[in-house]
């Protein structure tokens, strides 16, 4: 077993000053190997909302990680950072930015919670909010992009609400763009500026 290096952390992002990001009793932290079973329990649970076409198995997400995720943390420059959300040190869910272009300082919001916690609006709402708060800070504070965007089937409206609240700018409709559960549906693109 490797030992723990970065504020005591096993992985950590080579791009993060700070590695430990809280506001609200909620923590952003880079994803461990000891989040990533949850984590892919919680994705296959809720598949209808994600780009995920099939469930992951157990190997799958391992060697996922094994490949893409751990050595990419080590990076200057690293193609995702993600992020396990912990309340009162319980993993509660994960997000971060994906498909980073760092040459355009921009990147795509990705977030999840447990599925118990979407089902009631008023929570899922105080965790994505402050989640969006979080994440703008890493994004335009400490790594100086530009623009963060987010991609939503326009099925999830109580999401597109949080959005928007958060400020979130509607930019654009991919139209019958994917297909859940037999229902072609639109995807809604929203941007958020460093400038807003």
């Amino acid at each position: 077993m490797k030992s723990k290096s970065k504020d005591g952390l096993k992985h950590y992002y080579r791009c993060m000053q700070t590695q430990f990001i809280s506001q609200d009793g909620l923590t952003l932290m880079p994803i461990q190997s000891d989040h990533i079973e949850l984590i892919r329990q919680w994705r296959n649970a809720q598949i209808d909302v994600l780009r995920q076409s099939e469930p992951i198995t157990e190997k799958q997400q391992v060697e996922y990680f094994n490949n893409h995720i751990w050595p990419d943390m080590k990076e200057k420059y690293p193609k995702n950072i993600l992020l396990s959300i912990l309340e009162d040190n319980i993993l509660i869910g994960y997000g971060g930015l994906v498909h980073i272009a760092w040459e355009h300082k921009r990147a795509e919001v990705s977030f999840l919670l447990r599925p118990d916690y979407t089902v009631n609006t008023n929570i899922y709402s105080k965790y994505f909010t402050i989640f969006l708060q979080l994440i703008k800070k890493l994004a335009f504070l400490e790594l100086g992009f530009q623009r963060i965007y987010t991609e939503t089937y326009e099925s999830r409206l109580i999401t597109i609400s949080i959005l928007e609240n958060a400020g979130f700018v509607r930019e654009g409709i991919l139209r019958k763009h994917v297909i859940k559960n037999g229902k072609i549906q639109d995807s809604l693109i929203h941007g958020c500026l460093s400038s807003d």
